[in-house]
């Protein structure tokens, strides 16, 4: 028996695709509960949650209108919810996700004795050039986690797709317990390593599930820097990885100033081999389409202009903008 909880906020646009991706699980149904908590929703999103669910009994939906402890916005919703899941196995997405058929065994299936949180892979589907760049981004960025966990070194989780045992979680006292934090995954997931269990991270399709894109430039700086924030409580070398990464233009760039046009191209061409490289293999290992030898150029140039951008947005005066709310 398990539960899927899913925080749904304004999102009538995406949660039919997110439910029916759940109705296809290979996994019996009666060993399934369904938890969506409606956050004061102003759209149509609650009234597509009954329509969907009318004639299932194991979905409910729950109208969040209260605070627990010191949870806020999607970590309040999640509190509420995994108080009333009745099962030991506490599985989280998002709305905007759509999980895999072989999701719930394939994650179950990892969970060793004192293992409290797996995670799954998500990158982003769509066919624009901007979703396309968005996802090779994605895909990069956990292959590098990867790597770490890989090595037996506790990184992050990411709550659109999340596996967490009850006792893990209750452990930890609860999104209620533990302090506010905008990415509520990362906080959880260092309670739970700080109590003792173990973790798992799988790169792999059989948990690869799929995000809406960021529509605009203005909506994925908002997301990134909500993700910024929260890199604050990263591990230091996950931290350190993250800002040698952000760091390499604004390092290079002045040295090349003294240096010859020809050892410049050199060490461009060289970063932007090891890094296609390294992406072809992580979506390789994902049985992801391999995009043509531009997409790879045109990436770089992406990250380029991305980070000048968030490195900008991240210091100007302002909270954290998020589902149309402030914090």
């Amino acid at each position: 028996h398990i539960s899927i909880l899913i925080a749904a906020r304004n999102e009538a646009h995406t949660i039919t695709r997110c439910l029916q991706a759940i109705e296809q699980l290979h996994y019996p149904k009666e060993k399934i509960e369904v938890l969506i908590g409606d956050d004061a929703s102003t759209d149509a999103t609650r009234a597509i949650i009954d329509d969907f669910i009318q004639d299932k009994p194991n979905y409910r939906c729950i109208s969040i209108n209260s605070a627990m402890g010191l949870a806020k916005g999607k970590a309040n919703v999640l509190a509420q919810l995994s108080r009333l899941a009745t099962s030991d196995y506490f599985f989280y997405t998002d709305a905007d996700i759509a999980v895999p058929p072989q999701w719930v065994t394939a994650m179950l299936a990892s969970l060793d004795p004192g293992t409290g949180v797996v995670t799954g892979t998500t990158t982003i589907a769509g066919k624009s050039l901007f979703a396309r760049l968005q996802a090779m981004d994605w895909v990069y960025a956990l292959g590098l986690m990867q790597v770490l966990t890989d090595l037996g070194l506790p990184v992050s989780t990411m709550g659109n797709n999340m596996l967490l045992t009850r006792q893990a979680y209750e452990a930890t006292g609860g999104y209620e317990q533990i302090r506010f934090s905008v990415t509520e995954d990362v906080a959880i997931f260092n309670q739970v390593i700080k109590r003792g269990f173990g973790f798992r991270n799988l790169f792999h399709n059989s948990v690869l599930a799929f995000s809406e894109p960021a529509a605009t430039l203005p909506d994925l700086l908002r997301q990134r820097r909500r993700w910024m924030r929260g890199s604050m409580h990263l591990p230091f070398y996950m931290v350190l990885i993250l800002v040698l990464h952000a760091a390499y233009y604004p390092v290079w760039l002045p040295f090349f100033v003294h240096t010859s046009f020809a050892i410049m191209m050199g060490v461009f061409a060289l970063k932007l081999l090891l890094q296609s490289i390294y992406l072809r293999i992580c979506l390789k290992r994902l049985h992801l389409p391999l995009p043509s030898w531009w997409l790879y150029f045109l990436f770089e140039l992406y990250l380029v202009f991305t980070s000048v951008l968030l490195i900008l947005f991240f210091f100007m005066p302002s909270g954290v903008s998020w589902k149309g709310r402030k914090y």
